[in-house]
This record gives structure tokens, sequence and C-alpha cells, in this order.
């Protein structure tokens, strides 16, 4: 029985306690009976998550990370994903702090919301070509994150994705990107030269806020093209695409 299977089968044992429901309990009928017995502080977070894991490979039976599945292990140094997942969801790996790196394999279509939120040892993450959305703050406060090459397939960059990427000094948008939310970019004070392709029709307020070592944006499109410009950036000069 490997890490995520021990895991499974305690979470399920614990359930059959507090709920009464005897025999099997499926991955499906799990966040429904978590929800019923947190909401009557039952259940503590500790009795479904082991805080001390420090690493976990993913069988490849597992198509979808679920809701905050990883929430909270703040030991969890690795983690290895397997090309059978396709999303990884809401709050998946919230607060692994000391989480360093990440590969998202290929199979995988969407990053969802908080996904990475305060993973503040990520120092490296691989979004690859099948991804098309990166949720709202999914790497927010992302503090050792230092260069991420967002892929050809990605359509939109979420609100706060980036937010407070403090280390982060390089980003490439690719020319599938045509929206960058409110906040995407704000307070990556690291962050010097950013290029915006041409593909790009709406850009969030403060999209690039706060980043104060920002002194260029190059911009794929004509002046007026794209409104709000600067875009929060306090120091930046605006090269647009004549």
């Amino acid at each position: 029985m490997n890490a995520l299977e021990t895991i499974l089968t305690a979470i399920a044992d614990r359930l059959r306690v507090l709920s009464g429901v005897t025999g099997k309990i499926s991955l499906a009928q799990m966040p429904q009976l978590i929800r019923d017995h947190w909401e009557y502080h039952d259940i503590n977070e500790e009795d479904f998550i082991q805080r001390t894991l420090t690493s976990i490979t993913i069988p490849n039976s597992v198509t979808s990370i679920g809701n905050a599945a990883f929430r909270g292990c703040t030991s969890l140094t690795s983690v290895t994903i397997p090309n059978s997942v396709t999303s990884i969801s809401d709050s998946a790996f919230y607060s692994c702090t000391s989480l360093t790196n990440v590969t998202i394999p290929n199979s995988v279509t969407s990053i969802g919301n908080y996904a990475f939120f305060n993973c503040t040892s990520l120092t490296s993450v691989t979004i690859p070509n099948s991804v098309t959305s990166i949720g709202n703050y999914a790497f927010y406060l992302c503090t050792s994150l230092t260069s991420v090459t967002i892929p050809n397939s990605v359509t939109s960059i979420g609100h706060q994705a980036f937010r407070d990427c403090t280390s982060l000094t390089s980003v490439t948008i690719p020319n599938s990107v045509t929206s960058i939310e409110a906040y995407a970019f704000n307070n990556c004070s690291s962050l010097t030269n950013v290029t915006i392709p041409n593909s790009v029709t709406s850009i969030g307020n403060y999209a690039f806020g706060d980043c104060s070592k920002l002194t260029n944006i190059y911009c794929g499109f004509a002046r007026n093209a794209v409104s709000g410009a600067p875009w929060g950036a306090p120091n930046a000069t605006i090269h647009y695409n004549s």
C-alpha cells in the first residue's frame, strides 16, 4: 500500500466511526461526509491529512487531485504527479510551505484557484502546454519562485494568479493569452521587464501594481488597443508596437 492509499484508508476508517456508515466508502462520498462532520466540529483537519508527510507519489489510477487534497502539508517537499491526472483542483497544495519544485505532467489541462497558494519554498514550476487556464490566486505568495514560463496553450491568467511572487524576475507570456486578470502580477517586486503579446485584448486593474523594479513593458499591440496602461506599474515605460 502506497502513501496515498494509506491516507485514504485512514480517512475512510475515521469516517465510518464518525458517520455510522458501514462497508466501503467511495472517493465520491468522502467530501460530503467530511463537510457534514466538519460543520459540527466532529473532525479535525489532522484526522484527514498527515502533516508530517514529506513526499508522495500519486498512483497512476488518479485522474484528479481534489480540492484541498494536500492543504497545509507543511513538511511535504516533493510530489510526483502521474500522466493520468488531468486537473489540479482548488487549494490542492495550499500552504505546502516546504514544497520546492513541482512538475505538472502534460495530461493536466487546468490548475485550480489557490492550487499552490503560499507555497513559499517553491522555486520552480513546469507548466505543460496542455494547460489552458491558470486559476485565481494559483501561485499567490510563492515568494521563492524566480521564473515561470506560461505555455502557449494558456488563454487566461487568473485574478492575482502570481501576486506577491516577490522573487519572480522573469515571466514569459505566450501569444495564446487573451486576458490578464486584475492583480495577476501585483507586487512581483523583482520583475524588471515584461513582454505582452498582441493576442492580449484585456488587462485588469493593477495587473502589475507595486512592481517597483518593472521599468519596461513591451506591448505587441498599438497604443490604446488595451486600456488601463500602465496597469498599476509605478515606474514602467510602455513600449507599443507602432
